[in-house]
């Protein structure tokens, strides 16, 4: 399991936001022998003064379960505005086409999406504790329900494994902003 262990960097964006001069986000790159990936605060989508009481904006990935898992973290500062966490995962896999005389006829690439949101998060004494979110890739049956064959005749499979998850992006929005104050993204 890789862990997008964000705190370094975190705290460099942190310092950052703290910044009375800041007004965009901040970006960190974050590499990971591996696949880049970035987190992005941005201090204009919060309300002012919001910063990390306990924990991180962490999440961990798994590509050989393809499940992501982001950590629970409090942030301080918020007053009574409430958030909505949301973590999307993004899959391909390959599609087989089978013909009614039992032939593989065609191999394409096949997407899906899987979702998970926390609802909404409450704000409670300016703080706002953010729970943990996870996601899983979907089944065959669900990528299969997106899955087409040249001929409505002939039977899709998902090729045995085949699936890979190809990207993430975590979100933590605040109810009154447009965009999030908080993206992770990976792999």
């Amino acid at each position: 399991m890789k862990r997008l262990a964000l705190l370094p960097p975190l705290v460099l964006a942190l310092a950052a936001c703290s910044d009375s001069t800041t007004t965009g986000p901040v970006s960190v790159p974050r590499s990971l022998s591996g696949p880049q990936t970035a987190l992005t605060i941005d201090p204009t989508n919060a309300p002012e003064g919001t910063h990390f009481q306990t924990g991180a904006a962490t999440c961990d990935f798994n590509s050989t379960l393809l499940t992501v898992i982001c950590a629970a973290y409090e942030l301080g500062g918020v007053g009574n505005t409430n958030a909505t966490a949301d973590l999307e995962l993004n899959f391909t896999a390959t599609i087989d086409c089978t013909n009614k005389g039992g032939e593989l006829v065609e191999v394409h690439s096949q997407d899906a999406t899987a979702v998970a949101s926390s609802g909404r998060l409450r704000s409670k004494n300016g703080r706002l504790d953010v729970t943990q979110l996870s996601g899983a890739s979907p089944s065959n049956q669900q990528i299969l329900t997106q899955a087409a064959c040249p001929n409505h005749n002939w039977t899709p499979s998902v090729q045995a494994g085949s699936l890979t998850l190809t990207s993430f992006t975590y979100t933590l929005t605040f109810a009154g902003f447009s965009d999030p104050f908080i993206t992770v993204t990976g792999p």
